[in-house]
């Protein structure tokens, strides 16, 4: 590695991990190419058994020094193509995005559709994928179209020979053409580039007679459109009006096919990058444009109050209360980001935070019940009365107050059922303890939540709001 990569590993052992940057740098130093493109931060951290949440958290400190660049994917649900990309969520629009191979279009939701991954910086070590525009065909399917969630075959170029009848390279401004026999078969001819598709369905009687198709990339998306050959011979001419090495190819849409594109990974999705306390304090000041409202199919919300604190300050005096508020924030902020979550803001004694799935949070209110009823037995007295309130559903990640925040009735009904609670209660809806993880979660302590059917200010519905004890 450069002097500079060494370098910025050693600002990097500081940072994270003493166990996740080994592994990163013996990746920097010794993975192939690929490996090095479009990290997936989830895969990485299974196979090497490492913790997800110090991986995520090395990985991001180590973008933020520049060993990587971070980028922010949509990905298409059904073949896994990439549809844009950007080094911030600011680049991912409102509108549908549109998948020529599967000829659907997609609304891109933060959970399902838009994963974050890494690449080594240009600085740090060449790879091939800086150059994608020299990648051979499979390794550009590999390493740029599809995103880093496909669990590829071992032996990629094989499975792609045998669902492929005949590909090439063209050359930017450039025309050429592939004659072949077409079989009786539904055919996708698809451009990765331009993310270009045409569907060629084959059928009725076979023909000796030539068959001609012509297709133009002008670096315009346009919807895709089915023609009907018959099975025959077939020239295909090609002319590439843009600036930009294209590889069209033909494919056979069938079992193989679909089998290639159907397994994946889980990945690191924008909505856990938000909710993650590493990245919002590296990041958290510029992830959203003012404009943008991006959605969010389901996003656990957790908030707090301290019960009483006017009269606490008036009965310790300022500088006290002062200090028990300040350590009672200090805590709650470790119990937060070690159960993968973030607070969002603080609203005097009260906080908001958020969390990826609902165990998580109830994880976290136990653990925050507890460290209370600690902090006061260590003063003597019972001066920290924590009431809290969780709840999950959709919701739209904004900007408001110049800092990235979330809006929506999720967020309201989280705010209403802690507005509830009572001293040390901790109250959830029941989109919350019927969640198959949160249910083994308090199974396991011996927890049975309670159920009372409750109204909730300003919210037409009555909601059963379960009290755990």
């Amino acid at each position: 590695m450069t002097d500079e990569a060494e370098a910025l590993f050693a600002v990097l052992r500081q940072q994270a991990s003493v166990e996740v940057v080994p592994a990163i740098e013996t990746l920097v130093r010794e993975a192939p190419d690929a490996a090095l493109c479009r990290i997936n931060a989830l895969k990485f951290a299974e196979e090497r058994r490492l913790d997800e949440e110090a991986v995520i958290a090395a990985f991001l400190h180590a973008a933020r020094i520049g060993l990587f660049e971070l980028s922010w994917n949509v990905v298409c649900p059904g073949c896994g193509g990439v549809l844009g990309e950007g080094d911030t969520l600011k680049t991912v629009g409102h509108d549908d995005y549109v998948c020529a191979l599967c000829a659907s279009g997609y609304e891109p939701v933060l959970d399902q559709m838009v994963e974050v991954t890494f690449t080594v910086s240009r600085r740090i070590r060449r790879i091939a994928a800086h150059d994608p525009g020299e990648l051979p065909f499979v390794e550009y399917f590999r390493q740029v179209f599809w995103t880093s969630a496909m669990i590829l075959p071992s032996e990629l170029d094989r499975v792609i020979e045998a669902v492929t009848l005949d590909t090439l390279e063209l050359p930017a401004h450039e025309k050429a053409q592939l004659s072949l026999q077409l079989p009786e078969k539904f055919l996708i001819l698809f451009e990765p580039v331009t993310h270009v598709a045409q569907f060629i369905e084959v059928k009725g009687d076979p023909t000796r007679e030539r068959q001609n198709l012509s297709i133009v990339f002008t670096g315009l998306k346009a919807p895709s459109t089915t023609t009907e050959l018959r099975p025959g011979p077939l020239r295909l001419a090609f002319e590439n009006r843009t600036g930009e090495r294209l590889l069209p190819g033909l494919w056979v849409a069938g079992d193989e096919l679909h089998r290639l594109l159907d397994l994946r990974h889980p990945f690191l999705s924008a909505k856990r990058l938000l909710s993650n306390q590493t990245f919002r304090d590296l990041y958290g000041t510029d992830t959203l444009d003012p404009e943008q409202r991006l959605k969010i199919t389901s996003l656990t919300f957790l908030f707090t109050d301290l019960k009483g604190s006017t009269a606490l300050y008036e009965r310790v005096g300022d500088l006290a209360a002062f200090d028990l508020v300040r350590a009672h924030f200090h805590v709650l902020h470790e119990i937060v980001a070690s159960e993968s979550g973030a607070i969002v803001k603080t609203i005097g004694d009260a906080v908001m935070a958020t969390f990826h799935s609902p165990e998580r949070a109830v994880a976290a209110a136990l653990r925050m019940r507890e460290a209370m009823r600690r902090l006061n037995a260590e003063r003597g007295g019972e001066d920290l009365v924590l009431k809290i309130g969780m709840h999950e559903g959709p919701c739209l990640a904004v900007v408001l107050n110049d800092r990235q925040d979330f809006f929506g009735q999720t967020v309201n009904i989280a705010a209403r059922v802690q507005g509830l609670a009572m001293s040390q209660a901790i109250l959830a809806t029941g989109s919350i303890v019927e969640h198959p993880p949160t249910a083994h979660l308090l199974a396991a302590k011996g927890l049975a939540p309670v159920a009372e059917e409750r109204a909730l200010r300003g919210i037409a519905d009555r909601y059963s709001v379960y009290e755990i004890p």
